[in-house]
């Protein structure tokens, strides 16, 4: 993606001849990187949180404030699953300018992005209710 931004670039302001494709070409490779690194960011634990209220909390609290946060993050993702998956599917009727490749290919990382969000939210309720089994909270 850096390279072709770089090759679009060299060609605008230096050639003076602007190429077309680069365009589309860093657009989609930065949605599918943004999305797809969120999907990783979740599972290293690396997103933002402002902890100002959970960082104060006992260690009971916070297991249920994260119980509740997940609960309520993969229900939201799963009550929008599908209107999201039809209307990617939608999008397959409407293609990109220049290199011509349907929408629903270019946003399709999104349903990605839902179903591993889902997993690893469920899958950080199973642990936190087994750490609250073995008395470990």
């Amino acid at each position: 993606m850096f390279i072709v931004f770089i090759l679009q670039i060299f060609f605008r302001y230096f050639l003076n001849d602007p190429l077309t494709w680069p365009y589309e070409v860093t657009i989609f490779g930065f949605i599918w990187t943004t999305i797809l690194g969120a999907c990783y960011a979740r599972r290293a634990k690396e997103h933002v949180v402002f902890g100002i209220v959970y960082d104060k909390m006992k260690p009971r609290g916070k297991l249920v404030f994260r119980v509740l946060g997940n609960a309520l993050i993969s229900a939201g993702l799963i009550i929008a699953f599908g209107p999201t998956y039809n209307y990617i599917q939608f999008m397959a009727f409407q293609k990109s300018t220049v290199l011509k490749i349907p929408f629903n290919i270019a946003f399709s990382p999104y349903i990605v992005f839902s179903i591993i969000i889902i997993g690893r939210s469920v899958y950080d309720i199973f642990l936190d209710f087994r750490k609250l089994a073995r008395g470990e909270v």
